[in-house]
């Protein structure tokens, strides 16, 4: 039998215990030994709990315990989740976490103070929700040079670009009905705004190119300015948008990454991917392009890849999962004006395509009336900027700019 603990009864805690209770045969055929659930943290009471006796408001029940050899973090945020978790690696206790913001901040610090101690520090949850990819990536994937990751990486956003897209809905509305919903939290600023989608490309940085990428290092827009037009004029250039985190390999060694608003071409199997899924796409030099799809959020798909992750901790008690990578300072991530996109622009103003044209050379146009929208070549983005300064210059006003995405 191996004892573990869980850190947090909410949507997703609530969901690792009941897996772990009502698929116990299941695991115990896999492992070969019960795991028992012996103490879950929390401060609210649930005496409804099958398990309500083993409860505990105090952390100290937790770390103090020697039988207790795998934690589960699943509270969110860093504070204390931080202080918890690295008291438990230093404790000789393995850490398995769905917390995105964690893994984001402290990657690099909790997986070596894991190799120090001899245990494992495990967070398949905190990208995807219940779509596996982190443990494909560093075993299915690991022949491959990876020199792309892209992935529609936040429900909520693409729910809401999805209610735009289909069903014509203004971006308040369809918020609204997110949160009516439950997709999205009563203060949706982390997701809206880009901050999460961030953190996961960021994550999957980190895996893939081996360097820690801290969330503050990339450049990151949301959905918030994102219009019907927008919409309208996306879809006249054979494209949707999407907000994607992308990482990209370039030629000298370093990565190009961004999370931003993009228009994604219908032809791309990001395209298809709507509502509250996930889709990830990761381009290596042997398997070419390969897509991971799924519920991206939600109780249970996200406590089954928890709980997955367990599984593998509890295997490995005596032996280390090899998931690592080292700090990173920023050198090996290129400037945002020196990243190089393709860009959408909406236009208003006399003969503003004409215009458009002059300043950029060549561009795809869609005019409507002094209305307009056009799609420029690829050029870094500070020659992008002094364009748009040099269009505005000429009488143009610019209402909005996305990059085009070569998904």
């Amino acid at each position: 039998m191996v004892s573990v603990a869980v850190m947090g009864h909410g949507v997703v805690g609530s969901g690792v215990v009941e897996i772990l209770l009502t698929h116990k045969q299941k695991l115990f055929s896999r492992l070969g030994e019960e795991i028992y659930v012996k103490k879950v943290l929390d401060l609210r009471e649930f005496p409804d709990s099958p398990i309500a006796d083993r409860f505990t408001k105090n952390f100290d029940d937790i770390i103090n315990d020697l039988e207790i050899r795998v934690v589960v973090e699943v509270m969110g945020g860093l504070n204390p989740a931080y202080d918890y978790v690295k008291r438990c690696i230093k404790a000789g206790k393995s850490v398995v976490t769905s917390n995105k913001e964690l893994v984001a901040a402290h990657g690099a610090e909790l997986l070596e103070l894991a190799r120090q101690e001899n245990v494992n520090f495990l967070f398949e949850a905190s990208v995807g929700g219940g779509i596996p990819i982190i443990r494909p990536m560093n075993q299915c994937l690991v022949a491959n040079n990876v020199d792309e990751i892209a992935g529609i990486l936040n429900g909520t956003t693409n729910f809401i670009l999805t209610k735009m897209i289909e069903d014509g809905m203004q971006f308040e509305d369809a918020l609204k009905l997110a949160q009516d919903l439950g997709f999205a939290e009563r203060n949706p600023a982390a997701d809206i705004e880009g901050h999460d989608a961030c953190r996961k490309i960021c994550i999957l940085a980190s895996l893939a190119f081996g360097k820690h990428v801290y969330p503050e290092a990339v450049h990151t827009e949301g959905i918030t300015n994102i219009t019907l037009e927008d919409v309208k004029f996306a879809e006249k250039f054979g494209c949707v948008i999407k907000l994607i985190g992308r990482v990209k390999k370039l030629e000298n060694g370093k990565i190009d990454i961004v999370t931003a608003p993009m228009l994604v071409p219908k032809k791309s199997q990001l395209a298809n991917i709507d509502y509250e899924f996930n889709g990830i796409m990761v381009r290596g030099d042997c398997t070419g392009d390969v897509v991971f799809y799924g519920k991206g959020a939600g109780k249970l798909p996200t406590a089954s890849a928890v709980c997955a992750d367990i599984v593998d901790c509890c295997m490995h008690l005596k032996k280390r999962r090899f998931l690592f990578w080292a700090d990173g300072d920023g050198s090996n991530i290129i400037s945002v004006d020196d990243s190089v996109f393709g860009m959408y622009l909406r236009l208003n103003g006399e003969d503003a395509a004409a215009k458009a044209e002059k300043v950029f050379g060549k561009i795809q146009a869609i005019e409507d009336g002094k209305r307009g929208a056009v799609i420029t070549e690829a050029m870094p983005m500070s020659e992008f900027n002094k364009k748009c300064d040099e269009l505005t210059a000429g009488g143009v006003n610019i209402l909005s700019t996305i990059r085009m995405g070569d998904l």
